[in-house]
């Protein structure tokens, strides 16, 4: 049965434990094209940029309020391969088996050609917008981000702060939440978002009419990891051997025995365009830009 939106607010102080629960299962263990749903910060030409918002709650019938998803995008003598990585759905997939090939042979150019093409760790959540200075006319609008690990960092340490005198926060809450701001600054050629921050807490809204209308307007997240919308292994599989020129009988079972998924990561020329990070944010608006083109 779908939560009301008296039982949301109701339940609004007893759900950080619950979210608290999730981000501790992420930390220990896309969609394709241009998506209108999707909000992204504009930069200026000094490659610079803020915003403010807010994220939201999980929408009806979906339990958090967040999805994580695995990527791989990278490029190889047969063109480009940008797609969802089946290990999303606790699936074996064909890019994860080729990279343990390659580490397990041991030199140093397999190893950095793993590092290129490993998975790339994604989040998407339901925001409000608070406050877009570059484009005013989504200030008040429900949209989808989608973030990486840097972030999403700073929405656990809200949850979860490092020191006794600060108070764990909820950042998904309408009431006891508080808003995000994005502060962007170009460092040593790429997007850095490590001055963003959350302000004191406060409601979305005094009006709580106004408060389940925003709700209402939320998006569904679990159609972006819904198996239907994931190539099968096979598909992966001839596309990644169409991109690499390579066969799947170069690859054999003794090749990815044991093999530890590799996690340094290699930054690429500033002037090509890069996957998703797993660890960083640096290169995620690249990787928009490529989706968007």
């Amino acid at each position: 049965m779908s939560q009301s939106f008296a039982e949301l607010k109701r339940s609004s102080q007893s759900s950080l434990d619950a979210l608290l629960k999730e981000t501790n299962k992420l930390t220990s263990n896309d969609a394709r094209g241009k998506d209108e749903r999707f909000w992204q910060p504009k930069i200026g030409a000094d490659g610079n940029g803020y915003a403010v918002i807010r994220f939201l709650p999980a929408t009806k019938g979906e339990d958090n309020p967040w999805v994580k998803m695995w990527n791989h995008g990278f490029q190889g003598p047969g063109g480009w391969y940008i797609e969802n990585s089946l290990t999303t759905l606790g699936k074996d997939d064909p890019v994860t088996k080729h990279n343990n090939m390659l580490w397990n042979r041991g030199d140093d150019a397999g190893k950095e050609q793993a590092r290129k093409q490993k998975r790339r760790l994604l989040y998407i959540s339901n925001i409000y917008i608070v406050n877009d200075p570059s484009n005013p006319e989504n200030n008040g609008q429900v949209k989808l981000f989608r973030y990486g690990k840097k972030i999403f960092d700073k929405v656990v340490e809200s949850m979860n702060p490092e020191f006794e005198d600060e108070k764990p926060v909820n950042p998904f809450d309408f009431w006891e939440g508080a808003n995000f701001k994005m502060k962007i600054r170009n460092y040593e050629g790429y997007r850095n978002y490590d001055k963003s921050e959350f302000e004191k807490p406060s409601k979305i809204d005094e009006d709580d009419s106004k408060v389940e209308n925003i709700w209402n307007s939320q998006y569904a997240l679990n159609e972006f990891i819904d198996p239907s919308n994931f190539k099968t292994y096979q598909e992966l599989e001839a596309k990644l051997n169409k991109v690499l020129m390579t066969s799947s009988s170069d690859v054999t079972a003794e090749d990815v025995e044991l093999a530890p998924e590799p996690t340094p990561s290699v930054t690429p020329p500033k002037e090509s365009v890069a996957p998703v990070p797993q660890d960083d944010d640096a290169d995620m608006d690249m990787f928009k830009k490529m989706l968007n083109d």
